[in-house]
């Protein structure tokens, strides 16, 4: 057991942490934490559906029907800072000089295509007459001034956008001006996440850019609201303290900051699975801060979400049918096999192979156990190249098989069954959910239960100059929906249109 001083408890008091929440993964960075065992990939047909064009148009139709009486919520995951983005464009800064040589010659030297890519297309950026009326006149080249550019588009005495959260960049351009993904999260929600002329939005930001996102929704959600006729309703929450989580040294003891403090560590975007439990709709649509439309393609977005909402909602009404039938506990046997029967084929759940040798009783238990779980329905793309994450079935260390969202970090990749099933997965998972949260009393779950804690991830760091040990909790589409209920559903491709680096705006998908 690690001794904790009074002033380890004070600090601990104050972050909200448990004593034996530190020594639960003090424990886990003792024990590890296993990769998961892919059993395979989930295609079409077995783990993903697809839907015909009038198959798509009745779940549409479906959600449309059924939306007036619903509670609706747009859950958007903010708090990615753009310094990521960035990153190619730093090390340009620190190192070009171009005094001492061409652009071209560095880019030969160096072989750094971002920079190239960038400096070729800058102009396509939706920021680039912004930045080019900043630095006219004060390059003596092309080379300075691309320089210039890069250098006024991050420094702090310039746009700063080194410092900016992901989603007040400007990332399109329209003959109205820019748009920063906020403001394209509004014009979405207007079109699938409004009931009776509401919309309700929830953002999980950073408490450093608290003001900035306030200051961005004064300035667009009227004119959105106008263009739109919505009242956005919109709420904000950070990531909470009590969900970081310790570092330790390689002895796995508590790492100690130069003060005597422990160090502990933002736990990753698995740490909002207790944002999202802090909120309460029929249904809740989530999706990256990063990831929008121009206009043209808000409609193709709209439908195929609305669509994700209807597979939900259909699924829904049987499963709360058939729970409340459980919980009466007046059913027969042949209810039993037609209930366990809609669990496997269409909430993907798996039974252990002893299950037909237990009594009537014990069964309808289970069922009620496997039924009482929130839903969530995710948008898959089908792989257009490196497949990374993405949908799979796999079995847990006492042979349970289910249905995930399974990272590459999670698997691996030094076995080469593992490493094929995953070369060979068809789809991957573009963060598109569509989420029940609600049992068939009406009743929020408590979805901290659904947690799998062992899905987490460790990793090496550096802290002055020191190595440590991190822990990421499990990722919120990861292993924090781990024990959800799930149904994978295959989405056009234009519902995927991240933006990773600064050089993902010079798309053909996000010019407008």
């Amino acid at each position: 057991m690690i001794d904790l001083s009074q002033k380890d408890s004070e600090q601990l008091e104050e972050k909200g942490i448990s004593k034996e929440k530190v020594f639960d993964q003090i424990e886990t960075f003792k024990e590890g934490i296993p990769f998961v065992k892919l059993a395979k990939a989930a295609v079409v047909s077995d783990g993903i559906l697809r839907f015909s064009v009038a198959e798509q148009t009745d779940l549409v139709q479906y959600f449309e029907d059924s939306r007036g009486r619903l509670e609706l919520l747009k859950f958007v995951p903010a708090s990615g800072a753009a310094s990521r983005m960035f990153k190619a464009m730093f090390n340009f800064l620190d190192v070009y000089d171009s005094s001492k040589e061409t652009l071209s010659e560095y880019i030969d030297r160096t072989g750094d295509k971002a920079v190239k890519q960038f400096t070729e297309e800058m102009s396509s950026l939706p920021f680039y007459e912004l930045i080019m009326d900043r630095i006219t006149g004060k390059a003596a080249s092309k080379d300075e001034e691309a320089y210039l550019f890069v250098k006024e588009m991050l420094v702090e005495d310039g746009l700063n956008y080194g410092f900016y959260p992901k989603g007040l960049l400007p990332f399109h351009k329209y003959s109205s001006g820019g748009a920063t993904p906020f403001e394209e999260h509004l014009k979405e929600a207007a079109l699938y996440a409004k009931t009776d002329g509401k919309a309700n939005l929830h953002f999980t930001i950073s408490e450093q850019h608290d003001e900035m996102f306030k200051k961005e929704h004064s300035k667009v959600s009227p004119k959105v609201s106008d263009a739109t006729d919505t009242e956005f309703r919109i709420s904000y929450s950070n990531q909470k303290p009590s969900t970081d989580t310790i570092a330790v040294d390689m002895e796995n003891k508590p790492f100690k900051n130069s003060d005597g403090s422990i160090l502990f560590r933002p736990g990753g975007h698995g740490a909002l699975i207790e944002n999202l439990n802090d909120q309460d709709a029929d249904v809740v649509f989530i999706k990256n801060i990063d990831n929008v439309v121009v206009d043209e393609n808000l409609k193709t977005v709209a439908n195929s979400k609305k669509m994700l909402a209807g597979v939900l909602l259909k699924a829904q009404s049987k499963a709360f049918e058939y729970a409340k039938a459980l919980d009466a506990n007046t059913i027969s046997s042949e209810q039993i096999g037609e209930i366990k029967a809609f669990l496997e084929k269409e909430l993907n759940v798996r039974f252990a192979e002893n299950y037909g040798q237990i009594g009537f009783e014990e069964q309808r238990l289970i069922l009620r156990d496997k039924i009482n779980r929130p839903i969530r329905v995710c948008g898959m793309v089908k792989n257009e190249g490196e497949p990374g994450g993405g949908p799979f079935w796999i079995k847990d260390t006492e042979g349970n098989v289910s249905l995930q969202i399974i990272e590459s970090a999670q698997i691996d990749m030094g076995n080469e069954q593992q490493a094929a099933t995953l070369k060979n997965s068809t789809h991957f998972n573009p963060v598109d959910l569509i989420c029940g949260v609600r049992n068939h009393k009406g009743e929020k779950y408590n979805l901290l239960d659904f947690v799998d804690p062992k899905q987490g991830f460790i990793t090496g760091k550096t802290q002055e100059g020191k190595e440590l040990k991190a822990l990421e909790l499990p990722g919120l589409w990861n292993g924090a929906m781990a024990f959800w209920n799930t149904i994978f559903v295959e989405v056009p491709l234009v519902t995927f249109n991240p933006v990773k680096t600064v050089n993902d705006l010079l798309k053909a998908t996000h010019q407008a």
